[in-house]
C-alpha cells in the first residue's frame, strides 16, 4: 500500500526523513506484523502513529531507529538507504535520531543529569557544557529537584520525562517516541508536547506513537493509523 504523506506548508521538501518501500516484518514464522508497508514521511513533518495494541506501532519505530531489520523491503533515512548498512553507517544515522523508548533505557550507574548529558558527551561536547544543557532540560521536564537522583529512585513518570529529555538534548533531525506521555498527568503531557512541537517548528521530524485520542484532539497533527499490517493517513 502506498501511503501518501503531504508535507506541511513552509516545511522543507528536499528529502524524506523516513521512507519504507514494501517493508514487511515477521517474528519466528508468525504472520507479519507489518505487511508490504510503503510509507514516506517528509523532513519537518509531525506525525502521530496510532492503532490498537499489537498492530506494530513499536515494531515500526524499532525499524525506523534501525533497532530491527525488516524481513523484506527497504528503509531509507534522510535520503540514504539504511537496509543492509554497515554498523558504522547505522551508528552515524542513529546519531541524527532521538528515541523515547517505553522501557526508558536509563543507565542505573549514572545520575539523572549524567544520563541525560550522555548523548552530548558521546558526540564530543565538553562535560561542563553537556551537564549545563542537561540541567536546563531536566528543569523543563519538571525534575529540577531530582537532578542527582539515580534512575532506580525515580517513579515511572519521572523516568519517562528523563527519557524524553535525553532523546532531545542533541536536537536530533528525527524524533521517534513510543507513548511518551503515557505515564504522566495531563499538565505534564501538555508541557512535553510543547517541547516536541517546539523542536518540530525548528525543523525536526517527529513520529509519536500514542493510544491517547485526547492528545490528538488537543494537539492536532496528521496521524498514520496502523492495522492488519497496513497503514492509512488521517488528517485532523
Amino acid at each position: 500500500m502506498q501511503l501518501s504523506d503531504p508535507v506541511a506548508p513552509g516545511r522543507r521538501t528536499d528529502a524524506s526523513a523516513v521512507r519504507l518501500d514494501a517493508v514487511s516484518l515477521a517474528y519466528d514464522g508468525a504472520p507479519p506484523v507489518l505487511d508490504r508497508l510503503t510509507l514516506e514521511t517528509p523532513a519537518g513533518a509531525f506525525r502521530y502513529l496510532v492503532g490498537p495494541s499489537g498492530v506494530g506501532k513499536s515494531s515500526l519505530l524499532r525499524l525506523i531507529f534501525l533497532d530491527a531489520a525488516p524481513t523484506s523491503g527497504t528503509i531509507a533515512l534522510f535520503g540514504e538507504t539504511a537496509t543492509g548498512a554497515s554498523p558504522a553507517q547505522k551508528a552515524r544515522l542513529r546519531r541524527r535520531i532521538g528515541v523515547v523508548f517505553q522501557d526508558f533505557r536509563l543507565l542505573d550507574g549514572l545520575s539523572l543529569v549524567d544520563n541525560i548529558a550522555l548523548p552530548r558527551l558521546i558526540g564530543g561536547a565538553a562535560v561542563a557544557d553537556a551537564r549545563r544543557e542537561a540541567a536546563e532540560l531536566i528543569a523543563w521536564v519538571g525534575l529540577g529537584d531530582r537532578i542527582d537522583a539515580t534512575p532506580a529512585s525515580l517513579s515511572g513518570g519521572e523516568r519517562q520525562r528523563a527519557a524524553i529529555a535525553r532523546a532531545v538534548i542533541v536536537r536530533p533531525n528525527l524524533i521517534v517516541a513510543d507513548e511518551p506521555t503515557g505515564s504522566v498527568d495531563d499538565d505534564m503531557a501538555d508541557r512535553l508536547m510543547a517541547l516536541f512541537e517546539e523542536l518540530n517548528r525548528e525543523g525536526a521530524t517527529v513520529i509519536l506513537a500514542t493510544h491517547s485520542m485526547d492528545l490528538l484532539e488537543r494537539f492536532p497533527h496528521p496521524a498514520i493509523r496502523l492495522g492488519a499490517g497496513r497503514a492509512v493517513m488521517e488528517t485532523p
